[in-house]
């Protein structure tokens, strides 16, 4: 199937009589046969829900989808995108690693690496990935095990090299996480780059609407877990009986240790009616990329000929930084979020934000809505004023995120609200 296609019909299939829309399996618990199936169920060798803490029916098939449309051999749905981030990472770090992570990943995941992964002993040297590869590598020390980047940087809106980052971290014997979240599947595919885990916030294009906060993980299933740098992959896990991850779960190894221990010890599992509401979401995210991308490109080329506008970040612009790199890796455009600075700095970004009338001021990105922000005030405000110019945010820029409104109610705002700053 193609991938329209599989936003449609991947992870549910009816069978004959039974509901042609994914039921709500509105449920914490399940009923069994006997002892020796729950048994089964704890000791990983029969498939089955045992809580829904871990695992219910309306999520998985929610997750099966998913990785259907990311090009993995399994999801896990969780209750944020941070959680997904923090489970994935958990699932194969422990105190004393090292993170490489590229400086403009989201203000958020920042955070969660400088200042609270640090606390459990996990380190991060943050890098700049269109720097040369010599420099690159210097970030790396005998203890990394991680390299983390996004897609589409939040709010830079700049492009990361995949290719590159997935083959200098493969050199060194460790994967790449890549937060594909204002991409989406639909746009970029980051597994077909040599990415081994994928996270989005589902609270954004893959749920669209605004109504429900998620985030998922994808294992490619192709990481190489076996060269000795992840002992707990491949050696006995004494919470389970001693199971082995990588011997007994193969190419799902990664995924199925994040479901059963880190899922089962953080609990950070979203709910049924959570994931109901993704799959509907799901169901038109390529009819509303096409749309998000076609808005958001009116809207840059018409901020980029403004006299009140100093600078448009938006990667298919010709002269963008990462205009080369969104060619390569988004040729179907580059989502619905753009970044601007006005003249005048932060005082004229306030007085454009206060002004504008269609748009909405909310701390959310990748709405059906236009909606726009201050990330320096808001998201990123706990961020230092370098690392602001690390994530490549300007202390007068606004995030911009292009709705699916006719586009000359959009352009009208925008004009209004600049006359105003």
């Amino acid at each position: 199937m193609n991938i329209e296609t599989k936003c449609l019909h991947a992870g549910y299939t009816p069978g004959n009589g039974e509901p042609r829309v994914l039921p709500i399996y509105q449920s914490t618990t399940y009923a069994y046969d006997s002892t020796e199936h729950v048994q089964g169920l704890f000791d990983l060798t029969v498939d089955g829900h045992m809580y829904s803490r871990i695992s219910n029916p309306t999520v998985a098939a929610v997750e099966d989808k998913i990785a259907a449309l990311c090009g993995g051999v399994g999801a896990l749905c969780t209750t944020s995108g941070q959680a997904a981030n923090l489970i994935a990472i958990l699932t194969i770090l422990k105190a004393g690693d090292h993170i490489v992570s590229s400086g403009a990943v989201y203000g958020g995941t920042t955070n969660l690496l400088a200042v609270t992964l640090a606390r459990l002993g996990i380190e991060t040297t943050f890098i700049n990935s269109a720097d040369e590869e010599a420099v690159i590598r210097r970030a790396f020390r005998p203890n990394t095990r991680l390299v983390i980047g996004e897609t589409i940087a939040n709010p830079a809106i700049t492009v990361f090299d995949i290719e590159k980052m997935a083959a200098i971290a493969h050199s060194f014997g460790v994967p790449l996480l890549v937060d594909n979240t204002f991409a989406t599947p639909i746009l970029c595919r980051p597994f077909e780059y040599g990415a081994d885990i994928v996270t989005h916030s589902t609270t954004k294009y893959m749920d669209g609407h605004a109504a429900t906060v998620g985030g998922v993980i994808v294992d490619s299933g192709r990481f190489d877990w076996t060269g000795g740098l992840f002992p707990e992959m491949t050696e006995p896990d004494k919470s389970y009986h001693g199971v082995r991850y990588v011997t007994d779960f193969g190419e799902k190894a990664f995924i199925t240790k994040a479901r059963v221990q880190m899922m089962r010890d953080i609990g950070a599992y979203p709910q049924a009616t959570t994931a109901f509401l993704l799959n509907l979401g799901l169901e038109t995210l390529p009819l509303r990329m096409e749309r998000h991308c076609a808005n958001a490109q009116a809207a840059a080329e018409y901020l980029s000929r403004h006299p009140k506008v100093e600078q448009v970040n938006y990667p298919t612009l010709p002269g963008d930084p990462s205009h080369e790199l969104a060619q390569k890796y988004l040729p179907g455009g580059c989502s619905g979020v753009v970044s601007f600075a006005i003249r005048g700095g932060r005082d004229a970004a306030v007085r454009f934000i206060d002004s504008v009338k269609l748009a909405t001021l909310q701390v959310h990105v990748a709405d059906i809505r236009t909606c726009v922000l201050h990330p320096a005030s808001s998201t990123h405000r706990q961020l230092t004023d370098e690392q602001l110019a690390a994530a490549g945010i300007h202390p007068g820029m606004i995030r911009l995120s292009v709705g699916l409104e006719h586009i000359s109610d959009i352009l009208a705002d925008l004009e209004q609200a600049l006359s105003q700053a």
